[in-house]
């Protein structure tokens, strides 16, 4: 199976915060040696595996736009590939995964902006007011709470992908 390192997964998503656009992630797939192609995205595209690109307009008069992908396209479609390489049809994908997953990994993205910019407003106010030292302790437990949260998802979620294998197992068997 195509594995990317964790490493070069999060380089990337720093890298293209504001979207990833189709040249750059089909470049970068190019470059893990990974097999994806243009036909390959707008087809997972047309049937909803993955999200449509949002339309960016570029400084300057005449400048036009350009497409960007949410960053997480990347993981979602290293994820897709490799529950084709398990034999999980397209329809099995959709139906189990689709929304599931983008979902997590949304809750997830939006739970580090969450704790970034309280972070930030607990680090302002400083560590000798009383209510900042009780707010950054609620917020580490907090964060400790929303990992966990996101483990438990993932964990349900493998659980379910796991079943259509073993139901499918049972059938060529029978």
């Amino acid at each position: 199976m195509d594995k990317v390192g964790e490493s070069v997964l999060v380089d990337l998503e720093n890298e293209h915060l504001d979207g990833i656009t189709s040249a750059d992630l089909l470049a970068f797939f190019l470059e893990q040696n990974i097999r994806f192609g243009e036909a390959t995205l707008r087809k997972w595209v047309q049937l909803g595996l993955l999200p449509r690109s949002v339309r960016v307009g570029r400084k300057g008069k005449h400048q036009g736009s350009k497409g960007k992908y949410p960053v997480r396209v990347v993981r979602q479609i290293l994820r897709i590939k490799e529950l084709m390489a398990q034999d999980l049809t397209i329809e099995d994908i959709k139906q189990r995964f689709l929304f599931v997953r983008g979902d997590i990994e949304a809750l997830e993205q939006a739970l580090d902006e969450i704790f970034s910019l309280l972070g930030r407003m607990v680090g302002d106010r400083g560590d000798k007011c009383t209510a900042a030292r009780a707010a950054g302790a609620d917020l580490g437990r907090a964060r400790a709470l929303a990992s966990d949260l996101v483990d438990r998802l993932e964990r349900i979620e493998r659980r379910l992908m796991a079943e259509p294998r073993a139901e499918r197992s049972e059938e060529v068997a029978s």
